[in-house]
């Protein structure tokens, strides 16, 4: 039957797979969890349903086993009472009564397979049941450290890939050139102010001698 089929399909269930495999674990676990009380509830209701089944067939046994003997006791009566057209329909009845008492049978040793059938998935299910909630938390508990693991691997990894660190010495390479052209022109800048200066100094010293010459030369030409 397809509740049974549903079942054992949870019960074989392997919740560390169904865990590994999903997206959202802690969804998943709680769906799982849902999921087996829903199947565990529709179990109960069936077995009660399938056990109140089983004593309506032991009782329609029971009670075409009597008919069958009650007919038997009438057809002595009748033959008794010398009256063996009477005892043949008496027996004839019996027959079909103990004939369905027979088929009764079988559909009683039917019914309790059916019974111990569904308990075993009941208790199985109710096994797994305890055993998902309880392992709920560990097991999400357990993921969430794998993927902490899984980001800091990642981090690790970006932060030692070849390619990424040559790419950090280039721009380290070329910060530093940056800095050293800078530094560079600044100083150009101030050798070039210095040099003005020094050239300003020298012009007053030649205007300065220019200037004593032509004195020079003024008196001796006044003498």
């Amino acid at each position: 039957m397809a509740l049974l089929e549903r079942v054992t399909t949870l019960i074989r269930a392997n919740l560390n797979d169904l865990v590994d495999k999903a997206e959202d674990p802690e969804k998943m676990i709680k769906q799982i969890i849902l999921d087996m009380q829903n199947q565990l509830l529709q179990v109960k209701t069936q077995v009660a349903i399938s056990i109140a089944d089983q004593h309506l067939l032991e009782k329609k046994q029971k009670e075409n086993s009597d008919a069958a003997s009650e007919w038997v006791r009438k057809a002595e009566m009748a033959v008794d009472k010398k009256q063996d057209d009477l005892a043949r329909v008496a027996l004839e009845r019996s027959i079909s009564y103990k004939e369905l008492a027979e088929s009764f049978v079988q559909q009683v040793a039917d019914q309790k397979i059916q019974v111990e059938n569904l308990k075993t998935a009941l208790s199985k299910l109710e096994q797994k049941l305890a055993e998902a909630q309880n392992k709920s938390d560990l097991l999400i508990a357990q993921h969430r450290r794998a993927r902490a693991l899984g980001k800091a691997s990642d981090a690790q990894s970006t932060m030692t890939d070849s390619s990424k660190a040559a790419g950090f010495d280039r721009m380290k390479r070329r910060v530093a050139h940056d800095e050293a052209v800078s530094q560079a022109k600044a100083e150009l800048s101030t050798d070039s102010v210095d040099d003005r200066f020094a050239a300003m100094e020298k012009e007053d010293a030649i205007d300065k001698l220019l200037a004593e010459i032509k004195s020079k030369r003024a008196g001796q030409a006044t003498t």
